[in-house]
């Protein structure tokens, strides 16, 4: 996902002047060193100093440019917060705040690299709009959103690397915004954001095979929300699994629940989050979302049952 982000930034900012990076203490690699190297006057490293970063960012907007301040996501988005909130949210300026490793997945690397509670906090910041895509589709479609349509700040969460597209020949396109369907199903829908869909998508296409469709849908614009389409899954079907790599309160989990009860639909709404805790646990991303409680076979039990 950061690959093919740092490869599209890299072709936009060919014809657009106004594209800048500003890092914190992140060595570029790839396409984000390709832009470093060819536009060296709109790369910045501050170091270890991400307040600079988003006040650098803040300043550039300010004068006319559309800068992505870019780094790991705890450093991203808790260190520099009242600077964002102040700086960049106040004044309503389009500065993309791009998260890398959101939930648990730095996983060896303990909970100070471990963004459990970005979302959460995030889409409570106003003027800010959160956007969590889960392959490097929609990855590509939103950071040339970001970079030529956004007015606005910008939270965008995104994996590591090596994630796979997650949609086949019956997917959705994606529109900025809006519920995209990777999958069509039946009974029962799994919603959720952020790569973890894949174990989705590989457990309706496991199901397909055996007679059940499941449907799965990804939300990658968390704020704002696409109240119609989220509405018409929880009228749509009678049972909803929600999947999402970080703590439920604020984030998808609570707001379908909620949501459910203002329009009067009652689907049974089971969901895999991350745990409200810190877990003292170390080994890698399967190993750290399984001690929070999520794991395909977990996820694969429950649908079946639920889609008899």
């Amino acid at each position: 996902m950061r690959n093919r982000f740092a490869e599209v930034f890299y072709s936009l900012a060919e014809g657009d002047e106004k594209l800048a990076a500003i890092v914190a203490d992140i060595s570029p690699a790839g396409a984000m060193d390709k832009f470093r190297t060819r536009f060296p006057d709109r790369f910045i490293n501050t170091g270890v100093a991400e307040q600079i970063m988003i006040g650098m960012a803040a300043g550039m907007a300010m004068q006319g440019m559309r800068p992505f301040a870019y780094t790991i996501a705890t450093f991203a988005l808790f260190r520099p917060y009242e600077f964002i909130r102040d700086d960049v949210c106040y004044q309503n300026l389009p500065v993309t705040v791009v998260g890398i490793g959101g939930g648990v997945t730095y996983s060896t690397l303990g909970a100070t690299h471990h963004a459990l509670e970005d979302i959460n906090i995030a889409t409570g910041l106003p003027n800010m709009r959160v956007f969590s895509p889960c392959d490097p589709y929609e990855v590509e479609v939103l950071t040339r959103w970001c970079a030529t349509k956004n007015e606005g700040p910008v939270y965008m969460r995104l994996g590591k690397a090596g994630e796979s597209l997650l949609g086949d020949d019956t997917s959705d396109s994606l529109s900025v915004g809006r519920v995209r369907y990777l999958r069509k199903g039946g009974k029962v829908c799994i919603i959720g954001h952020g790569p973890i869909l894949s174990l989705a998508t590989r457990l309706s296409d496991e199901l397909r095979s055996d007679g059940s469709e499941i449907a799965v849908a990804s939300v990658h614009s968390l704020k704002p929300i696409d109240f119609e389409g989220l509405s018409t899954i929880l009228k749509s079907f009678e049972n909803v699994i929600v999947l999402e790599e970080c703590l439920p309160k604020g984030a998808l989990t609570d707001c379908l629940k909620a949501l459910s009860f203002d329009i009067g639909a009652r689907p049974r709404i089971h969901s895999f989050t991350l745990k409200d805790e810190f877990i003292h646990c170390y080994g890698t991303h399967e190993q750290l979302l399984e001690a929070h409680g999520i794991s395909y076979g977990l996820i694969r039990e429950l649908a079946q049952s639920l889609s008899v």
